[in-house]
């Protein structure tokens, strides 16, 4: 891999260890099929256990813990979102460049930029049309960004206020109890969510996901233990299973 990237074996794990807290040989043992069979295996027995949530304290419920939903109302996004005022600004995470927009109630929109600061725009102004957009740094986007540091100690609570259908929203918070480190499959996520046999419409939802990492859909994986696709890319949910893992045993 040193090899591949240009640099010496000793910068390049030096350079890897700074990223994930582990060595490269360490982080693909995280990406086995066994380690995510069992991961999946011990979320399915703890994941909607009420016992085990209320005395687990540790970062694996961040996103429980932490992150907090509110649907918009149909007043808030009729029209295009006229209503609303809506900033936005780019940043930098461990896995690519980032645009986060938020409205005065929480980050509705975060997105991998792949295609260009230009495209990713679009893409958020597709869903508002007829919103008023400010770039700038707010509070909503810096706390959401936060979690991209490593010392979530000091998370302050991250709001959503997220444009979607009942179904969507409650999907949406379903993928948010599924600890840091574990996976969930479209059948479990269906079951959890009350729709039991409703993988397709699940999948819908979970592929419909307006904030990239902080809902996480990269820990839907298949039945199989293989982790499978991603609207992001194969490689950077590779990237972000690897970076999880490394970091819930190194807590």
């Amino acid at each position: 891999m040193a090899e591949h990237v240009h640099l010496s074996p000793f910068h390049f794990q030096r350079m890897f260890q700074n990223w994930a807290s582990v060595t490269p040989k360490q982080f693909l043992q995280y990406l086995t099929t066994e380690h995510v069979k069992n991961m999946l295996k011990t979320t399915r027995m703890s994941l909607f256990d009420a016992a085990y949530e209320a005395g687990l304290s540790s970062t694996s419920r961040l996103h429980d813990l932490f992150i907090k939903v509110e649907g918009m109302s149909p007043g808030e996004f009729k029209n295009g979102g006229e209503a609303l005022t809506i900033n936005f600004s780019f940043a930098d995470s461990p896995f690519g460049e980032m645009l986060v927009a938020a409205t005065a109630k929480g980050v509705c929109h975060m997105m991998f930029v792949d295609n260009g600061r230009e495209m990713a725009l679009d893409a958020l102004k597709a869903n508002f049309p007829n919103a008023k957009y400010v770039q700038m740094v707010d509070r909503m986007q810096q706390n959401a960004l936060f979690v991209f540091t490593q010392d979530w100690s000091r998370l302050d609570e991250i709001k959503l206020h997220l444009k979607g259908t009942d179904f969507q929203i409650k999907v949406w918070e379903t993928l948010l109890k599924v600890p840091t480190g574990g996976f969930t499959t479209y059948g479990d996520l269906a079951a959890n969510t009350g729709h039991d046999g409703a993988s397709r419409a699940v999948g819908t939802a979970v592929g419909n996901n307006p904030v990239a990492f902080l809902i996480p859909c990269h820990r839907v994986i298949k039945s199989t233990g293989e982790i499978g696709q991603y609207h992001w890319g194969s490689v950077r949910k590779h990237a972000i299973i690897g970076w999880e893992a490394a970091l819930q045993h190194h807590i």
